[in-house]
């Protein structure tokens, strides 16, 4: 309101000072014969000076409002585009400016400011990914030097001691007046054992590094055989699969033979690993003590991370189990290859 007064008061004093130099210029100066008209000459009733005095008093409060909503028009639809700029939304709210009552020069200027405006937000998201990325890697390298650091610790302490107490209980329960305890606590060894070798198998590396799927296998099994007492038979092929379904397989296997480590007691183990019907088909089969649907639904972790990461690769899984006759983990998942028709097509 302040601005509409003011600028009123700026209108008045211009326009009066033009009339008056107007009839200044035509009438010369200011004398009761030659300016007398505009007070005894009279239109409807008022003499001309009032109606012209009333006429600069219209236009100048008329202008100056106009100019006031013509300011503000533009404040506003500059507001707008800087909302625009801060909802990081497209150019359409901006160019539609073009078109109105801000000049093409401001517009322009709004657009390269919401051009930088968004280089710039790509820019901080692509370094917050990339830093994000960074340390996740970070995170996950010292997750394996950890596990790592552990499973030497636990194999060279724990898992040595346990084997020679193991040892020394089954020298003492071969005497024939060796007490019922004392097989009852060799048992809790051996099953300890197993637990600590159950341990041990989880905390290998999980990648498979320049390794393929097979190469893995092989060496994981050829070190369990060295450490467990059930026979273990394999079957591998080597299947050509992309490095992220090697390494989700071969954690697919750790957590099936650590399974079975700790809870099948089983006394055999068969592991497939081959290629059928463009499928790589990854199974594995113990003669154990199994369990029904409802024990492996509450109390098997290891089961649902096998069904979890075979959908992550977007593989099929399958867990039948049979009470007293054993458990079957297979894994399938589908074998993308090119003909090579197609190969030739592309490369022509």
């Amino acid at each position: 309101m302040k601005a509409i007064v003011r600028r009123s008061f700026f209108f008045i004093a211009l326009f009066t000072v033009l009339v008056v130099s107007i009839l200044f210029t035509l009438l010369g100066f200011p004398t009761t014969d030659a300016w007398g008209f505009l007070w005894e000459d009279v239109i409807a009733g008022f003499p001309y000076g009032l109606w012209l005095i009333v006429l600069i008093l219209f236009l100048s409060c008329g202008i100056a409002l106009w100019s006031e909503s013509i300011g503000r028009s533009r404040i506003s639809e500059i507001e707008a585009m800087l909302q625009a700029l801060l909802r990081n939304e497209d150019e359409s709210v901006i160019k539609t400016a073009q078109m109105k009552t801000l000049p093409e020069n401001v517009s322009n200027s709004f657009l390269k400011v919401q051009k930088l405006l968004e280089s710039q937000r790509k820019s901080l998201a692509r370094i917050s990914n990339e830093k994000a990325e960074t340390e996740e890697q970070r995170i996950q390298e010292q997750l394996v030097i950890e596990r790592q650091r552990l499973a030497r610790e636990l194999h060279d302490s724990v898992s040595q001691q346990l084997f020679a107490a193991s040892m020394m209980l089954s020298a003492m329960t071969e005497q024939e007046d060796a007490p019922p305890t004392l097989l009852q606590t060799e048992k809790v060894v051996q099953q300890a054992q197993l637990e600590m070798r159950a341990l041990l198998l989880h905390l290998r590396p999980v990648a498979l590094h320049d390794k393929s799927l097979c190469d893995g296998l092989t060496e994981l099994l050829n070190e369990l055989k060295e450490k467990v007492s059930f026979t273990i038979e394999h079957r591998l092929e080597d299947v050509p699969l992309p490095k992220g379904a090697e390494d989700h397989l071969f954690r697919i296997a750790q957590e099936t033979l650590s399974n079975t480590l700790r809870h099948s007691k089983a006394t055999e183990v068969h592991i497939l690993f081959v290629e059928r019907d463009h499928f790589a088909i990854l199974r594995i089969q113990d003669n154990g003590v199994g369990f029904t649907n409802s024990q492996g639904a509450t109390s098997s972790y290891g089961l649902k991370h096998i069904e979890e990461r075979a959908i992550e690769i977007g593989a099929t899984s399958k867990i039948v189990s049979v009470p007293s006759e054993g458990t079957i983990v297979e894994v399938k998942v589908p074998i993308e290859r090119v003909d090579s028709v197609n190969e030739n097509l592309i490369s022509r």
